[in-house]
């Protein structure tokens, strides 16, 4: 209901208004024009802030506290300790038949810019992962094998140290926005060679965390989301030696906004299909409902290969890159046909 208030410094009657309320009502509205212009300097600046934050602070948000690149040694168990183990790319072996085609994206750039919807619908995610703990962390290998496996993190580690390799990959999202990324990890065929798959195996499937506690989105978003997040890809597809599972990035272990500890990476397919933070992966004999197919199909086929010439959900003929911003025309299967492009040969 709204209530009439006269103004206390409006005239009166049409009596002239008396100076003195005349020079009290300027400078109350000098004083009110410097509070909010003070008021919108301060909120452009916050925003400003929010849009440009310190790189370090981008960087130190995602780190994870016991993190490594490699399997601990029996002295690391001896010295515990709370930071990251961080090794230098330079002393990482590199898969040398695998090139950008252009300048690398800045790892600040990569960490502030990320979609993680379990944190967050926007970019904001690096600032919301704090809470998340990805270690210690189990990887249930299970489903239509021979040899399912259970493996902690560690044990991961160990298992593939001697077949881990950095390779440096192009990683396209549906939004149209690209990076190039210096990934480190192992091929996703040495462990599906491991687990031994059935013949009657056709398909593999992802699965992600579920921590209502520790991702927000996940809490708020219970009736809108399909949580847990999955994912799937052909046998075939899995076994192709681009496939990838990355434990780490810029020669350190993956930051908790980018999948942390273990993450698919999939070059040749849109970001949405290459799943972070990988709890369970599971053989089975279908196509299996993934997370963003299950909620619109026909936006986010489950094959959805990079192609300009297929609009899902936005024109794709461009990219952008991180960073740089700059733009080039989209490459099908985001330039990665020479290894990919017989899988979808009829």
């Amino acid at each position: 209901m709204f209530v009439h208030s006269p103004d206390p410094f409006a005239p009166r009657g049409g009596q002239e208004t008396p100076a003195s309320v005349a020079l009290h009502r300027r400078r109350w509205l000098k004083m009110a024009g410097v509070a909010g212009a003070g008021l919108v300097a301060g909120g452009g600046f916050a925003a400003w802030k929010y849009l440009h934050p310190d790189p370090n602070d981008v960087l130190q948000s995602g780190r994870v506290a016991g993190g490594r690149l490699v399997p601990s040694t029996d002295d690391d168990a001896t010295h515990e300790s709370t930071e990251p183990k961080r090794d230098s790319s330079s002393h990482v072996e590199r898969d040398g038949r695998f090139k950008y085609g252009r300048a690398e994206t800045e790892r600040v750039s990569a960490a502030q810019y990320t979609n993680f919807y379990e944190f967050s619908r926007f970019k904001s995610s690096w600032r919301l992962v704090g809470p998340f703990q990805p270690l210690p962390w189990t990887v249930h290998v299970v489903g239509l094998c021979r040899n399912p496996m259970q493996l902690s993190f560690e044990d991961l580690l160990r298992r593939y140290t001697d077949r881990m390799r950095e390779r440096q990959y192009r990683h396209r999202c549906v939004e149209r926005w690209a990076m190039a990324i210096p990934w480190y990890g192992f091929p996703l065929a040495e462990l599906v060679r491991d687990a031994d798959p059935l013949a009657e195996a056709t398909h593999v499937r992802f699965v992600s965390f579920r921590r209502p506690d520790e991702a927000p989105m996940q809490k708020s978003t219970l009736d809108e989301f399909p949580w847990p997040y999955v994912e799937g890809l052909t046998l075939a597809e899995a076994t192709n030696e681009l496939a990838y599972l990355a434990t780490g990035m810029y020669g350190e272990p993956l930051f908790k906004q980018h999948g942390a500890p273990i993450r698919l990476i999939v070059p040749w397919k849109y970001g949405y299909k290459s799943i972070k933070s990988i709890e369970r992966i599971e053989f089975v004999n279908r196509e299996p409902a993934t997370f963003w197919t299950s909620m619109r199909p026909e936006a986010f086929p489950f094959e959805s290969n990079v192609d300009p010439l297929v609009h899902v959900p936005w024109r794709q003929s461009t990219e952008r890159m991180l960073g740089t911003q700059e733009e080039f025309p989209t490459q099908k299967y985001n330039g990665y046909g020479k290894w990919v492009a017989g899988l979808y040969e009829s």
